[in-house]
C-alpha cells in the first residue's frame, strides 16, 4: 500500500488530473521461452493494438532506471513500478496495452490490485460527473504461460543459436538487422 500510494502521488503532482491509462490492459508472465513474445504478438494483432508492447526488463535499462544503477542504488518495486504507470501514461497506449512481465514479486501482484481499484475507484466518480466517464473503468487480462525447466531451456538455447545464426548472416550479407544477444540464450 505504502508503494501504492507514493507511486500515485507522484504520478498525480506530475500529471495532475489527466491519467489517461489504457481501457484494456494484458499483463503477460511467464519462464524465458514460454512463448510471451510469440503470444504478444497474436493478442496485439487480435484486439488491434499498435503500439509496441512493454517490456519490464526494457524498462530497466531506461535512462532513469540506469541512472539508479551508476549511483549504486537498485531498481525496486517502486521505481519498476513508476516507471511502468509513466509508460502506461504514453498517448500511444490510450487503445491498450501488453505489459510483458509484470508484475514480478508478490509486492508488484498488490501493486496491480491496487492500482485497478483505483482505476475502478475513479471510474465510478467520473461517471457521477455529468455522466460521462473521464476515467473509463479498466479491463485487465492477466496471462501465466506455463513452461517446463527442460523446455525453457532448451528454447533459450535454440533463440540463441538462431541469433548466432542470423547476426553472422546479416555481417556476410551485409544486409538486414541484427538482433540482440542474450547472456541467459547461451548457459544451460
Amino acid at each position: 500500500q505504502i508503494i501504492f500510494d507514493n507511486v500515485w502521488n507522484e504520478l498525480a503532482q506530475n500529471f495532475r488530473d489527466d491519467m489517461p491509462f489504457p481501457t484494456e490492459i494484458f499483463w503477460v508472465n511467464g519462464a524465458p521461452g514460454a512463448g510471451k513474445g510469440t503470444h504478444t504478438a497474436t493478442m496485439m494483432e487480435y484486439r488491434g493494438f499498435t503500439a509496441p508492447p512493454i517490456v519490464i526488463s526494457d524498462l530497466l535499462h531506461s535512462p532513469e532506471a540506469q541512472q539508479r544503477k551508476d549511483a549504486g542504488l537498485l531498481v525496486g518495486d517502486t521505481e519498476v513500478s513508476l516507471l511502468l504507470l509513466k509508460k502506461l501514461l504514453d498517448p500511444v497506449y490510450a487503445r491498450g496495452a501488453v505489459v510483458d512481465g509484470f508484475p514480478r514479486t508478490m509486492v508488484q501482484v498488490v501493486f496491480l490490485k491496487l492500482f485497478h481499484d483505483k482505476l475502478k475507484e475513479l471510474s465510478s466518480q467520473s461517471a457521477s460527473h455529468n455522466g460521462v466517464h473521464k476515467i473509463r473503468k479498466p479491463n485487465f487480462h492477466i496471462l501465466v504461460l506455463f513452461v517446463d525447466e527442460e523446455e525453457s531451456v532448451r528454447r533459450q538455447l535454440d533463440r540463441g543459436k538462431k541469433s548466432l545464426e542470423h547476426n553472422r548472416e546479416v555481417e556476410s550479407s551485409g544486409m538486414g538487422k541484427k538482433v540482440d544477444i542474450r547472456k541467459t540464450d547461451f548457459d544451460p
